[in-house]
């Protein structure tokens, strides 16, 4: 399983360990993912996704899963996330209607 946030797209990024002696060893920075269940309000169900912290304070900030994929470009996304952004468009087209 790949080390990628399924809602924003974070994933490993590389830097340097720098001893007091400025020996630089490379080392690697990986996202906090963590295992979550999001509350879809057009969907009236809970989605799993593998998010990083960041990303859960993201969605929180956009007041909640719907808004937050409707706000966000396709191509930060995952397949999944995808197919779920589609599934709430079409859900909330048919309840304006």
């Amino acid at each position: 399983m790949t080390k990628r946030c399924e809602l924003t797209g974070r994933t490993i990024q590389t830097g340097n360990n720098v001893s007091h002696a400025m020996n630089k060893t490379r080392r690697r920075f990986e996202p906090n993912l963590q295992n979550a269940t999001l509350w879809s309000e057009s969907l009236a169900q809970g989605v799993k996704f593998r998010v990083s912290a960041y990303g859960l304070r993201t969605v929180e900030h956009n007041g909640g899963l719907d808004p937050y994929l409707l706000s966000v470009a396709d191509s930060k996304l995952s397949d999944s996330a995808v197919k779920l952004k589609r599934k709430i468009k079409k859900a909330q087209g048919s309840a304006a209607a």
